[in-house]
């Protein structure tokens, strides 16, 4: 009898353990994306990044530009140069083709290098105060709902960080 009575009251411990232990696992969840657009940062960060992007395409403008004058100028030419002459110009227009291209690749590495440096900053102060949120707020899980991701399912219960974020932020 007494064994029964352990058993039961062990059981009973038990439960009442994992009841309150299922009552204060809390979740959050967060739009990144939406966080990130309201950053002032990310502007600034946008506007130099569109700078940079501007002077790219201005010097593959410049590029394109010379290679078409180039060619024009062959075009034009072509009937009264000697063999020599026309092939030099052919061999001129090829290498002017191909450091073109290579521009074209430099400049989309460049631009994607530049994009990485301005957004990591942001991007490590968002995670930072998302971190500060969910701690503040006894999170054992956030999940990031923005488009794309796998969270299938949000309940009621769970806490949106984002006003929260937006307030530690100053946003």
């Amino acid at each position: 009898m007494k064994s029964v009575f352990k058993i039961c009251l062990l059981a009973a411990f038990v439960l009442t353990a994992v009841f309150v232990s299922a009552q204060s696992l809390k979740f959050g969840h967060i739009d990144t994306q939406q966080l990130l657009q309201v950053m002032p940062e990310r502007a600034t960060a946008e506007t130099t990044l569109q700078k940079v992007g501007k002077d790219l395409e201005d010097q593959q403008t410049t590029i394109r530009t010379e290679y078409e004058a180039k060619l024009q100028n062959y075009i034009a030419k072509r009937d009264s140069l000697s063999d020599v002459a026309l092939a030099n110009i052919e061999q001129e227009l090829q290498d002017m083709q191909q450091r073109a291209e290579n521009f074209r690749q430099l400049a989309v590495q460049q631009y994607q290098t530049k994009q990485g440096e301005l957004m990591k900053p942001i991007i490590e102060k968002i995670n930072k105060t998302i971190e500060t949120v969910a701690k503040e707020q006894g999170l054992i899980y956030v999940f990031d709902t923005q488009q794309g991701s796998p969270v299938l399912y949000k309940s009621n219960q769970s806490i949106d960080l984002l006003p929260l974020c937006k307030t530690k932020l100053g946003i």
